[in-house]
């Protein structure tokens, strides 16, 4: 019966056989891919906010007709 230092060993090198060193994994990919739509939806609900905030500033602000 091998060790579990031997068996932990013998996978990592499978893993890096298999081109676990060679680039992204498919997961990676995804998560990337999901990172680039949070940073997307993100920018768009802040440029929303900057929109939404200067017009609540508009209608919140004294008139100039009101002095």
């Amino acid at each position: 019966m091998a060790s579990g230092k031997a068996q932990f060993l013998e996978a990592g090198k499978q893993g890096l056989a298999a081109g676990g060193a060679g680039g992204p994994s498919s997961r990676e990919e995804q998560l990337e891919a999901e990172i680039a739509e949070l940073h997307t939806a993100l920018g768009e609900a802040h440029a929303q906010l900057w929109v939404w905030k200067k017009s609540a500033e508009g209608r919140l602000a004294p008139s100039r007709t009101s002095r």
